[in-house]
Parts: C-alpha cells; sequence; structure tokens
C-alpha cells in the first residue's frame, strides 16, 4: 500500500484533546500519526512554551490563581505571552476550552481539566522516544518583531530540539518567512515550511517582502524546502506550481473526508487534520497505508 502521503495531527489532535498539550500528542501517538504539529512561544523569562496566540487565549485557557499572592498582571488570561515568565504561565490551565457555541471542538474534544500549559522541552521529552514521528513546530512570530528577535527566537527553538537530539526529526513552519533565513543559516539541514493564507498573501511584510503573486516561487526563494497553503487556497494549479519548483506541498487543515479524499488523489506531501482518526480511515478506504500506533506514551502524557 501507498505511504507517500504523511498524516500530521494538528496541534497534536485537536478535535479530540486539548490542542497544544501533552494529552493532545500522545492522543495523537496512540492512534497513529507520521507528524506532530504544533505551535510555540517565548515567555519573558526566555522558555520555549507551547500555544498557538500571542497573547494567552481565553478560548483554550483558564486561570486558577496568580503565581504568587498579590501578582499585578493576574489575571494572565489575555496578556501577551512574552510578557509572563513561565511560573505565571505554569498556573494556567490548557484542558478546557471556553463555552463557545460556534467552537466545533468544544463537542469534539475530551477535556481534561488541569493540563497545564507545556513547553517546549516537555513536548520533546514525551515525543523523542515516538520512532520517526515527526515534530512540526510553527514559530509564532509576525510582521511586528525586529529581525534580531525572530533571529533569536529561532535560536532558542533549534537550541531546545538539539538539545533532545530531535533536529533530524524536526521541520519549522511560519507565516512570518524571515523564520526561513535564519533557519537555514542555523541549521540548514532542518526542513523549512513555509506557511501560507490570503490574509499574509495579501500582506508582503508577512513574507519577508517576496512578491505574494506566485507564492510557490517566493517560498522557494526565501529559502523554504515545504510549500504549506490552507485549504481553502490550493487547488490544481497552485499545487502543480509548486510540484514543478520541486517543492512537497503540505495542506492543512483538513477535516472533512471530501476534503481528505480530494488532496489524496491530488498527490499532497503531507495532510494536516484536527482528526487524525478521521483521516487515518480515509486514507485506508483510498489503499494508502496508515501510520503504526505509537501505543507506550499516552498513559505517561495523562
Amino acid at each position: 500500500m501507498d505511504r507517500c502521503v504523511e498524516l500530521q495531527g494538528h496541534r497534536g489532535a485537536r478535535g479530540l484533546r486539548p490542542e497544544n498539550t501533552l494529552p493532545a500528542f500522545a492522543h495523537a501517538l496512540a492512534l497513529g500519526v507520521d507528524a506532530v504539529e504544533f505551535d510555540v512561544g517565548f515567555s519573558a523569562d526566555g522558555v520555549v512554551v507551547l500555544h498557538h496566540d500571542q497573547t494567552v487565549s481565553p478560548l483554550t485557557t483558564r486561570d486558577t490563581g496568580p503565581a504568587f499572592p498579590g501578582d499585578p498582571q493576574f489575571p494572565y488570561v489575555g496578556r501577551p505571552i512574552r510578557t509572563l515568565r513561565l511560573d505565571q504561565l505554569k498556573t494556567l490551565d490548557s484542558g478546557v476550552r471556553a463555552a463557545d457555541p460556534a467552537d466545533p471542538y468544544r463537542r469534539t474534544a475530551l477535556a481534561l481539566p488541569g493540563t497545564p500549559l507545556a513547553t517546549l522541552d516537555e513536548a520533546c521529552a514525551l515525543l523523542a522516544p515516538a520512532g520517526s514521528v515527526r515534530l512540526c513546530v510553527e514559530l509564532k512570530t509576525d510582521p511586528s518583531w525586529p529581525d534580531a528577535e525572530v533571529a533569536y527566537f529561532v535560536s532558542e527553538v533549534l537550541a531546545v530540539l538539539a538539545a533532545h537530539g530531535l533536529l533530524h526529526r524536526t521541520r519549522l513552519l511560519g507565516f512570518d518567512w524571515r523564520f526561513l533565513k535564519h533557519t537555514r543559516r542555523l541549521e540548514p539541514s532542518v526542513a523549512r515550511v513555509a506557511l501560507a493564507e490570503p490574509p499574509t498573501l495579501a500582506d508582503p511584510s508577512w513574507l519577508a517582502g517576496a512578491d505574494p503573486r506566485d507564492p510557490a516561487l517566493s517560498a522557494l526563494a526565501e529559502g523554504a524546502t515545504i510549500f504549506s497553503p490552507q485549504y481553502t487556497m490550493l487547488d490544481e494549479a497552485l499545487f502543480e506550481r509548486a510540484a514543478g519548483l520541486g517543492l512537497p506541498v503540505t495542506v492543512w487543515t483538513v477535516n472533512t473526508p471530501e476534503a481528505m479524499a480530494r488532496y489524496l488523489g491530488m498527490g499532497v506531501a503531507a495532510i494536516v487534520t484536527d482528526y487524525p482518526d478521521l483521516l487515518r480511515v480515509v486514507m485506508t478506504a483510498h489503499g494508502h497505508a496508515v501510520p503504526e500506533p505509537y501505543r507506550t506514551v499516552e498513559a505517561a502524557a495523562s
């Protein structure tokens, strides 16, 4: 059976467990994935932490109490990650989504109250034993960051990954394409994934000034080794353009059987999904082999 299409769990398995948490990664591994995708930010005291937004999200995170009595920064929800120390961030509960009727994941993801915000170091410790499963690490910077800060952030992320011996299993991702040149300079062997969606293509500052009219070519010119567009913009023409340039295409975030089948047929290199269990079913139905489960980690992370 064909094993050319890679199955990536988005934020671990956002549709099944609390996103960007160790239980989400453990569940994705137990289901069987080729890669775990997650987002990282940077605390005020220089620790790389897992969180999707650059501010503490009220959708995915709850305050439990201050890190110390009278902390003037409490409550922490809504504050920029870069203004909070690790001890403050560790008080947050990342295991329950807010009651938002428009949020589909509250209905499908198992709530795990008391799940702490994780560090990249902790994520690496969990994922390191998991065979050849790749780490797809998205750096949450934006054009407002000074270039020197982007470079420093990249270097700190790479240092944590290197300490766990995981550089060879890592891909760095970002919408702020400045990370591409810094990763290539610091660790040229690490794969570099240029993320793209309509809002960032409408603002060239996200693309390090590159031309948004031909995003695949611009991504390649900026140093990408993989091109990763949002599923809403990936059509046959864009796919063929990237393929013609020798750029593998990873499509995100694909959550319906119909869309999964479409991109399997298109020939993408990887599909990112919130529901790895569903994608496994669709891949099997279309003659694609699925990755083996890694079952020994779920209990360790719960």
